[in-house]
């Protein structure tokens, strides 16, 4: 049943209001001064209303909006957020313009990881919540356009899975194949003699040896998340019906944690080593024994074959690190189209550094070099410094911020967004390794922090604990910032980063240049401002012009170009005040790190 099929006629004639309503706002005519949009007024419209007529997939326009539960809403005052409090905010995040949720891992797990240990994976953790307290979640958001998505880990379990429990009772248990085991290197004595040289992702030896039974199993991330073994059709089999227990739950789809690397290499060859050490002191080394090997893709297409056998578009999400565009078209199946629908692009949004160049060539690069499949751009996650840290200068970090939002929310790819990114929230790792909660902090300090920072409680208010949570603790502090930095104080400020957030995406939602247009690099040897027109066909075309500097910056369109676009121009979105009402682009000074979006006439 498609999409529209679903769409009651009372639900369409109100969605189609608010398409009118929002593009009466960002036409100009409902403002509180001549020069600043009235952000606070402005209706979000979900892809679901702003087209109904159109055959693509509900995914390709879509907001996707990461929650990590553990720091969302607690609901229930034990300092951990749970399902019923991301129930309690699904109007906030309706109000966002959020098309989708990705939640990180709510199953049974001893949350060594804090969740990417499962234990089972069919069920939900009693910390989080219920499998009722999960339906109700999935209704209440079907009431308002928002899917929700599971978090999928199908490379490790938890040492704790009945599978694992089997597998390391003896030798020959039915499932010890089901894991990684292997015998020491011959000559050595255990527990120095792995099978080989291979490292943790987390630190040291890849190898961790049972004495119960005289080999080692091999973990890519923890000790405690030994690798499953999918050589093995029986583990196959067993992890895509765990897939099929939550789409039959109506789940919308999955994000697959860590999936290129399911497969290591079978002769167990030694990596090479390279320059340089880790974090935790190893040496490091190619990856290529264990990540990212061909045999994944053979599981990626049966895994799509069997999501395309529901109804409703469900969608495939990928955690792909990947070293180039050439790989990252793979994931897709190339020209094929037949694995992952959104393998995620990191090229663009951990380049790390505003590089006009080198973000022009990437962003290029997903438009012609993953045969016309469609991008998915991340800027922020649950396992990096937050990206108003890692873009931020420390003096204009917020038009920092309003630029990647612009970037991220105006470009041809579908958007992840992170809890809290809409905001501006910072990382704020412990400062005392005795208050590190992440096992990587603890193994890495103080060269490695670990993740506790970017995963601090979501910012509501400036009440006690931001009004995440009544407990007297939360598992994570909440930054000092959130005095400032919340979702109730930006949302009266009509200039906030949240009110930024919400009029590119109504204006995303509403503006067919945005929502069906093509995306053309112009100006393309400005090492300084990233420009790009987005067209669709018999509508004025939109210019969206971003300072990647600290310093001032014309607005240059090549003469011969110019020519083809027309002679003035009407700014629909700025993050600088004075040039709210420009006429022609030669007019157009952009502020360090300015963003301006107009429509050219």
């Amino acid at each position: 049943m498609t999409v529209t099929a679903r769409i009651s006629i009372q639900s369409h004639a109100l969605r189609m209001a608010s398409v009118l309503l929002a593009l009466f706002v960002l036409s100009g005519f409902w403002s509180t001064s001549p020069a600043q949009p009235a952000s606070h007024v402005i209706t979000v419209v979900h892809a679901d209303a702003a087209v109904q007529h159109s055959s693509d997939p509900w995914w390709k326009h879509a907001i996707f909006y990461e929650i990590y539960p553990r720091s969302f809403q607690d609901s229930d005052g034990d300092g951990i957020g749970d399902l019923n409090g991301i129930t309690q905010r699904l109007d906030y995040l309706q109000s966002l313009g959020v098309d989708a949720i990705w939640l990180s891992p709510i199953y049974p797990s001893p949350q060594v990881d804090f969740g990417y240990d499962i234990s089972d994976y069919e069920n939900i953790d009693p910390q989080y919540g219920t499998l009722a307290d999960f339906d109700r979640l999935v209704a209440e958001a079907k009431k308002r356009n928002i899917r929700i998505l599971m978090d999928m880990v199908m490379n490790h379990t938890s040492d704790k899975h009945k599978w694992f429990v089997e597998s390391a009772s003896s030798k020959d248990n039915p499932k010890r194949d089901w894991y990684v085991w292997r015998d020491g290197k011959a000559g050595g004595t255990p527990p120095n003699n792995p099978p080989n040289n291979w490292i943790s992702e987390f630190g040291h030896s890849a190898w961790q040896y049972d004495p119960k039974t005289g080999q080692y199993y091999y973990h890519r991330f923890y000790t405690q998340q030994p690798d499953l073994n999918w050589r093995n059709p029986a583990v196959e089999k067993a992890m895509f019906d765990s897939v099929r227990f939550w789409l039959d739950r109506g789940v919308a789809g999955f994000r697959f944690d860590a999936i290129p690397t399911l497969f290591e290499d079978p002769a167990l060859r030694d990596a090479k080593d390279i320059e340089g050490t880790n974090a935790y002191g190893d040496r490091k080394q190619e990856h290529d024994m264990y990540d990212n090997l061909p045999e994944v893709h053979d599981v990626m297409r049966r895994l799509r074959t069997l999501a395309d056998e529901y109804p409703g578009d469900r969608v495939l999400i990928g955690e792909t690190y990947l070293p180039n565009i050439q790989e990252l078209d793979k994931w897709y199946g190339g020209a094929k189209h037949d694995e992952l629908q959104l393998p995620m692009d990191m090229q663009v949004g951990f380049a790390n550094k505003l590089d006009a160049n080198l973000l022009r060539q990437r962003i290029s690069d997903a438009e012609i070099k993953i045969n016309d499949n469609q991008p998915l751009f991340v800027f922020d996650n649950h396992d990096n410094i937050r990206s108003w840290d890692r873009y931020g200068d420390g003096v204009h970090n917020e038009a920092i911020a309003k630029l990647i939002a612009t970037l991220l929310l105006t470009s041809r790819s579908s958007a992840l967004m992170y809890y809290g990114e809409e905001l501006g929230m910072v990382t704020t790792p412990p400062t005392r390794v005795e208050d590190v909660k992440d096992p990587i902090g603890v193994t890495g300090w103080p060269q490695e922090k670990g993740r506790d920072g970017e995963r601090t409680p979501m910012q509501w208010d400036s009440s006690k604990n931001a009004g995440f949570s009544t407990a007297d603790a939360t598992w994570l502090p909440v930054p000092p910032s959130y005095h400032a930095t919340n979702v109730k104080t930006e949302e009266d400020n009509p200039n906030s980063l949240l009110n930024w957030h919400k009029q590119l995406i109504a204006l995303r939602r509403t503006d067919p240049a945005f929502r069906n247009g093509k995306m053309i690099m112009i100006d393309v040897k400005n090492p300084s401002v990233l420009s790009f027109i987005r067209k669709d066909s018999g509508h004025p075309p939109i210019l969206v012009s971003l300072n990647c500097t600290g310093q001032p910056q014309p607005l240059f369109i090549d003469p011969t170009y110019a020519k083809t676009l027309g002679k003035s121009v009407q700014t629909v979105l700025t993050s600088d005040p004075s040039l709210q009402n420009v006429t022609a682009l030669s007019a157009i000074t952009l502020p360090p790190y300015g963003s301006w979006i107009g429509r050219i006439k």
